[in-house]
């Protein structure tokens, strides 16, 4: 509920049945007629209001779901996490009632019954199957980067965005520099021929280990599944590896200014500084492209003591000209014949997501549904987990051989509550 109590349109009237059991007992064929409330789809006023839920209440699930709140258009009206504190502090910053803060690994199931939009903002090993429930429950769906941990988890992504498109639901996938103007302007010229031939490039994420604050509890019983849980980006399944959990955004950028597919990847990685946790704290990759272009890749979590360049940046070299990239304060530009002066995004990390929130909306009471977020994110979490594999193996992995994987990643959280 807003603070001015709006009540959404889409709950002007509550049916005494939910949702989904009504759905289920009319029959596929009344499916694209039942799942989504008039109200929300064509014809609807931009000022529509939307009720939505939040799956994963730690620190930036409760920072977006405000976003959410600020932007007017949505009333936050439930909220789910595996832990009752943390279902707690989201459901208190943002207004929610006590009886719609569910917990447990399963809760969110209840809050599906709530909603009609969710935004998945759990550890990535959770997202396929909260995002593919969420689709089934006719709810619209805002998933954060990553979408999944393994080749499996992505496909089931891809597959869910289809399914909502064919059932007339929103899905966006949250990469903040896919919505920055200048990013987008750039590697639009870059397609339109801007640097020529591509020969090389090179793809940096270079950070402190942004999980120091999981230490003590990860020391504090690492085999225990609720500690591993409450520390889950120390933990290489259920965060994916820093490759997979932080580096996307990195990689995101180089596999949208190729614009296809990588043929293979070849390099290491390893925890050397790291003192906790299972995941990697570093790794050193080659993605070759097809033509022989080669991008190098490198990303540490540690202190790099000053040295610079430092960040998140992409190099892209080609016949005619150059293209750097940075995400946050520096300039994005394309240097050489066709020189583009680009600008910064110093506010890229709220003002990517602000206007992924506004997109969100917009699909949604606009019924516009090509859901165009979803393809492109699951290729570029594949490329995170082609370079994973190829460190983790020490071997050369082929792309079409990679994706052909099967192989699901258990976290083996046996001993939790549902």
């Amino acid at each position: 509920m807003s603070e001015r109590q709006e009540t959404s349109i889409a709950a002007n009237k509550r049916e005494t049945i939910s949702r989904r059991r009504f759905i289920a007992g009319a029959g596929a064929g009344a499916l694209s007629f039942t799942v989504i409330k008039p109200e929300l789809v064509r014809g609807a006023g931009a000022n529509s209001k939307v009720d939505l839920g939040l799956i994963g209440c730690g620190g930036r699930g409760t920072w977006i779901a405000e976003l959410f709140k600020q932007h007017g258009g949505y009333n936050v009206v439930a909220v789910a996490d595996y832990f009752q504190d943390r279902a707690d502090n989201a459901g208190g910053k943002l207004g929610v009632p006590e009886a719609n803060r569910f917990t447990g690994l399963y809760g969110y199931k209840k809050l599906l019954e709530k909603v009609d939009a969710v935004a998945i903002e759990s550890p990535p090993y959770f997202h396929p199957e909260q995002a593919a429930l969420a689709v089934d429950a006719g709810c619209h769906t805002y998933v954060a980067k990553p979408i999944a941990v393994d080749v499996p988890g992505c496909k089931s992504i891809g597959a869910s965005g289809e399914v909502a498109t064919r059932k007339k639901l929103a899905f966006l996938v949250d990469f903040q520099t896919r919505a920055d103007p200048f990013f987008m302007e750039a590697i639009k010229r870059v397609h339109e021929g801007a640097l020529g031939e591509l020969t090389f490039g090179q793809s940096i994420y270079h950070a402190d280990c942004p999980f120091k604050r999981m230490y003590d509890a990860w020391s504090s019983d690492p085999e225990n599944p609720e500690v591993r849980l409450r520390s889950w980006g120390l933990d290489k399944i259920i965060s994916g590896d820093i490759i997979t959990e932080q580096n996307i955004h990195t990689l995101d950028v180089m596999s949208w200014i190729m614009d296809s597919e990588p043929v293979s990847a070849v390099g290491v990685g390893g925890r050397a500084i790291r003192p906790v946790g299972t995941c990697n704290d570093h790794f050193a990759l080659l993605f070759e492209y097809p033509k022989k272009v080669g991008i190098t890749f490198s990303s540490k979590q540690f202190n790099g003591h000053g040295t610079q360049p430092d960040g998140i940046r992409n190099r892209m070299f080609g016949s005619k000209g150059v293209l750097e990239t940075a995400y946050g304060n520096d300039v994005t530009m394309i240097r050489g014949e066709d020189f583009y002066r680009g600008g910064k995004s110093p506010g890229i990390y709220k003002d990517g997501a602000v206007a992924n929130i506004n997109t969100f909306h917009q699909s949604i009471v606009e019924g516009n549904f090509e859901n165009p977020t979803v393809a492109p994110s699951v290729r570029s979490n594949l490329v995170t987990i082609l370079g994973r594999t190829a460190a983790y193996t020490g071997r050369k992995v082929n792309w079409k051989r990679l994706v052909m994987s099967t192989e699901k990643l258990d976290a083996n959280l046996k001993g939790l509550k549902s």
